[in-house]
């Protein structure tokens, strides 16, 4: 016996859970061409549905996103937050820390930087680790080789070189690294030599890892507390779940 869509339409869509399942064989060829052809003139009538069905896949992968970050950053705190790699600058010894994964040729980084800079003046208790992470192209890998010899150097500088570097007009690149260095008393021949001595290969590589296991894939990206936040989302944003991490121990309470 045919199937009646007439009658299943104006039962409402309730009863297509239920069709669903059904077994291709338990219908014969006309019976698939005359479901095809409902489900088809359905959709086109009320388009809107596929607008609802498109939000519950992403709010789907941005919760299973969400979770495996959370088990991603359970299982790498140490290499996230104690990094023998990163040096904190702001107050190391703060009570509430913001780690940042950044690019030094990275513009959102840059304007971003300033709301980082104004949390640090207005909360004197904030641990800022710095994560390099080179990912926008050549210059950018020699500026951050420039930057970790600058680090093993002269870690006390390391602070001051960061900034300089992303406050400067143009370009970052190994030349431009150097001459701020340079301006810092930090000498072309002893980062050269450091370079040479002590790559930053294991750095970086660490940095490629615990992104990928945390789901990053572009910079300015930051964990705060138990949490992965992606993007420049400004100072605002930053202080609340700082203050949040504060009160409940979590970045959302």
């Amino acid at each position: 016996m045919a199937l009646n869509f007439k009658m299943i339409a104006s039962a409402g869509v309730a009863l297509l859970p239920a069709l669903m399942p059904l077994p291709a064989g338990a219908l014969d060829e006309a019976q698939k061409k005359e479901f095809g052809e409902f489900i088809r003139e359905y959709l086109i009538e009320n388009p809107e549905v596929m607008l609802e069905v498109q939000d519950a896949l992403q709010k789907k992968q941005d919760e299973i996103r969400s979770q495996r970050s959370a088990e991603a950053l359970s299982s790498n705190k140490d290499a996230i937050f104690n990094s023998a790699y990163d040096l904190a600058i702001g107050n190391p010894e703060g009570d509430v820390t913001v780690v940042e994964f950044f690019d030094y040729n990275c513009g959102y980084c840059r304007r971003a930087h300033a709301d980082m800079e104004a949390v640090l003046e207005e909360d004197k208790n904030v641990r800022y680790v710095l994560k390099e992470f080179p990912i926008l192209g050549p210059d950018s890998e020699a500026a951050h080789k420039v930057s970790d010899a600058v680090r093993k150097l002269a870690p006390e500088q390391y602070g001051a070189f960061f900034r300089a570097m992303m406050t400067q007009e143009g370009r970052a690149s190994e030349e431009s690294a150097i001459a701020i260095a340079g301006e810092l008393g930090i000498q072309e021949e002893a980062i050269r030599a450091k370079m040479e001595e002590s790559p930053n290969t294991d750095q970086v590589q660490e940095a490629y890892q615990l992104a990928t296991s945390l789901g990053i894939t572009g910079t300015p990206s930051y964990v705060i507390g138990d949490e992965t936040v992606p993007g420049a989302v400004g100072k605002e944003a930053i202080v609340a779940k700082l203050g949040n991490v504060r009160a409940c121990g979590k970045a959302t309470c």
